[in-house]
Parts: structure tokens; sequence; C-alpha cells
């Protein structure tokens, strides 16, 4: 069984990684790369292998790093199955189908530029027809059940606490009459988090590939996390302020509502409006409700009692457009959650646009911004940035609150490798450099693992007892 790295090795976004047993070639994730315009270039150029050849897909969850490529992989050929949980099949139709119509909408906004300076139109990445074709590929698979998806190769699926329907991949395989067991674990989550159940142990494997998204980093506990919050409330209030929080519809905008709701009262949120400004936020909701029993104990009580997130008093749930840009004009008294995560996409640049050069704007940013995003230039502390192409003052406050995060820090990624009866191998990916060498660094000193550091078309070999 080989393994090569294609995507999300050497940096977050773009997860992809094709697994060869010999007459079978299955792909981990299929994700987009995320950043800048070079991405775009990137994201359109043709797969390092022929997709009509590939047997099948396994995906670890529905964000778009890690699933938005795959309508492009249809488009080239592939006609295989998508294995994934659940929960995840139903959020890929949300999420390919949004990343469908904001491509089609930056495409037209690129275009009319474009078109002034005498240069030819681009085409977006794919529009809704192909994503109609990957979604008839979908095959749910639900955890902890064990599938035959190609002759001798079996998958299980285990919840890894990132997202809702978020997975680890236990790929099993016979290769010359001898079994072999690759563990993907996708994107591992904290413990303790809010809604979502805490990561699965594993405790066999060949070959393990880790990420380390937070490899170099502990997160702040709940507790200071919550209190930090708290400040933040405060202050803005007392300055008649605005709160702007980019979020990824699925994941993040749930604890953050989560959160909200717990604290109403203590927070004094009854002077705000609480606004979710996305449009695909209600059928992300309608998904979860579908789904609550994947929620830990915490999680359901509250869903089903008075502390649901988008049952709190002052809150409001924007879907129209013309209603979402009426926010612009506020100066203060809304907390506004709206996507894309990184800034790079989406609603909330447009109230980035608005509301970045007042000094009583906060922007609090919950989860991992990708270099080249604009979300990573506001929190290196850039006093100006570019949006649509106008210079915006940075006079907002930006607040980085990593208790927040879906992936799990340093310390939980080495406890939840601490399940290993025996420590396989491990290849660090999902990561930039900095966070995999302080990973790879505290792996080895504390539990003497044998570390590498994925790079995109490098292969390695899964060995029976590695």
């Amino acid at each position: 069984m080989r393994v090569t790295f294609l995507g999300a090795a050497g940096e977050v976004t773009g997860s992809s990684h094709l697994v060869e047993t010999g007459r079978h070639r299955i792909l981990l994730d299929c994700g987009m790369f995320q950043g800048g315009r070079e991405e775009f270039r990137r994201n359109a150029a043709a797969f390092d292998f022929d997709p009509r050849r590939l047997d099948a897909v396994v995906l670890s969850h529905a964000h778009i790093d890690h699933c938005g490529r795959l309508p492009l992989l249809v488009r080239q050929g592939f006609e295989g199955p998508i294995h994934a949980h659940p929960a995840t099949c139903e959020l890929v139709a949300v999420m390919l189908e949004d990343a469908a119509r904001l491509g089609v909408a930056d495409i037209e906004r690129r275009n009319r530029r474009r078109a002034r300076q005498g240069l030819p139109p681009l085409a977006p990445l794919y529009g809704p027809a192909d994503v109609e074709r990957v979604l008839r590929l979908l095959r749910p698979l639900d955890y902890g059940t064990e599938r035959e998806i190609l002759p001798g190769i079996r998958v299980r699926l285990s919840d890894s606490g990132h997202i809702l329907g978020a997975a680890i991949v236990e790929l099993s395989a016979s290769v010359d009459g001898a079994p072999r067991k690759l563990v993907f674990s996708g994107d591992i989550g904290p413990v303790g988090a809010p809604i979502m159940r805490d990561p699965t142990p594993v405790e066999d494997a060949d070959l393990l590939l880790l990420e380390s998204t937070y490899g170099d980093r502990l997160h702040r506990s709940r507790e200071r996390t919550v209190a930090e919050l708290g400040t933040i409330f405060d202050e803005a209030a007392r300055e008649r302020g605005m709160i702007l929080i980019p979020a990824f519809a699925v994941g993040r905008t749930q604890e953050i509502l989560y959160w909200l709701a717990e604290h109403h009262d203590a927070w004094g949120l009854g002077r705000w409006q609480v606004v979710l400004d996305s449009p695909m936020a209600a059928r992300v909701i309608e998904v979860y409700g579908r789904h609550r029993a994947l929620f830990d104990a915490d999680g359901r009580r509250a869903w089903n009692g008075h502390r649901n997130p988008f049952e709190m008093p002052g809150f409001r749930l924007v879907e129209d457009q013309r209603d979402s840009m009426r926010w612009n004009d506020r100066e203060g008294g809304a907390v506004i959650i709206a996507g894309s995560g990184m800034c790079n996409g989406g609603r909330i640049v447009h109230h980035l646009r608005h509301h970045l050069w007042r000094r009583t704007t906060h922007v609090v940013i919950p989860g991992y911004q990708a270099e080249g995003t604009l979300g990573r230039m506001l929190v290196d502390g850039a006093s100006k940035v570019r949006i649509h192409g106008e210079p915006i003052v940075v006079r907002a406050r930006i607040h980085t609150i990593g208790g927040l995060s879906a992936h799990a820090d340093q310390r939980g990624l080495i406890d939840w490798c601490r399940h290993f009866r025996r420590l396989p191998p491990v290849w660090l990916v999902h990561g930039e450099d900095r966070a995999r060498l302080a990973l790879a660094e505290a792996l080895r000193a504390q539990l003497g693992a044998t570390v590498g550091l994925a790079r995109p078309g490098l292969a390695v070999e899964v060995a029976a007892g590695s």
C-alpha cells in the first residue's frame, strides 16, 4: 500500500492523499486550496493523477478545504463512489452549492474589471451542474460500520470531534496476502468542546496521517476564552460599537452561537442584535437538527431546551442580500456572524469593508487563517488591506480567540496519539511547517515517535507492523 501526498502537505488547505494498493486507487479527501489569487490557478489545474482511473473517494468531512474540488474531479472523469458519514453527505451538498454560487459571483465581479482593462474573461471553477453530479456519487457510511468499498479494501469511520459528521478514516487492505492498515486523522477536534463529542480513540495502525494545524501551540482554556469574550462585549457595548465574527457556517458558527446563548444574560446580550448573516445557515441548521444524536449530552440538552442558540432573544437569521446590506450602515449594537471563516469571500468581506476603518469595531477571529487570506492579514496586524480593489485602513481591534478553535492543539493531538497500543510511523499533514516541526519534535520527545513531514508528490509505503 502506497500513499502519495497531493495537498495539505506543508500547508493547511487542499487536503488530498492518493492511496494505491496495486489494483486499486482511493483518494482521501479532495479539498480546495484557499488563500489568494494564486490558489484559484492551483484549484483549476489538472489533478496529478487520472481521475478516470480512480476507484473511490473517502471524505473526512465537509469543510471546503477537504471536499471543494470534488466537482472538478467529476468534471475530469471520475465516476466512482464517494464515501462519507451521512451528516457529511448532507453538508457537502450545502457547502458545494454555496461554493459554486460564490465562485460564479466572484468571477462575474472580476470579469467586469477585466473587461474594463481589455482582458479576456475567466470561467468559474465549476457550476451547479458539476455539483449535482457529485451529489449523485455520495455513499453514506455511519460511524463504526466497516464497509468493503473495493475487493479486499475496507473502510471504517469514527467521530473525530471536529464538526458534524467529521471522521477519522481507517483504511484496511490485504496486499499480496498481508494486511495493512492506514489511519487518516482528518481534523481532530478538541476535548470538551460544546456540541461535539470528543475524538474517538484508535488503537492500531501501520501508518498514521496526522493533522497538525495547531501543532505549535496550546489553546486558551474554555474558561479563559469565555471570560475574554465577555470582556470584548463589555468594551464594545461601552463604545456602542459593532462586533464582527468571521466563521465557517459549519462548526464554528454553531459553537459561537452556543456560547452566546449560554451566557446571554451574563454578557448583557439583551443590548445587542445577534445576526447570523448566511444564505446557507438555515440549511445547515436543518442538518444539525436531523443529526442531533451526534451531539454530546450538553449539546442535546441545549438544542432541546431553552438554550437553543437559534431561539435566543435578539437572534436574527439573514438570508436576503438586501437585508444583509442594511447592516453595513449600522455603526453599533450588532454582533454579525458571517462567512467565510478566513475572510476570503462571502458576506463577511462586505461587512469588513464597511466597518474595519471604525475604531469602535471589534473583529473576533475564532479559527485558523490560512496564508494569503484577508483574515491572516488582520491577525498579523496589517494597518491597511484591500477589499474588492479598495484600500481600507484598519482601525478596528482584532481579537484572536484560539480557545474556540475546532482543531485540537499540540497537547490534544499528542494525547489522542497516546491511545495507540504501539504508535506507528507518523506523517504530518494539514499544517504549516512551523506548526509541523514543533509537533514532530514534541511527538519524538514525549512518545518516541518516528515522524515525517509530508510534501507534495512524496510517496510513502505502508508496511505491516511499521
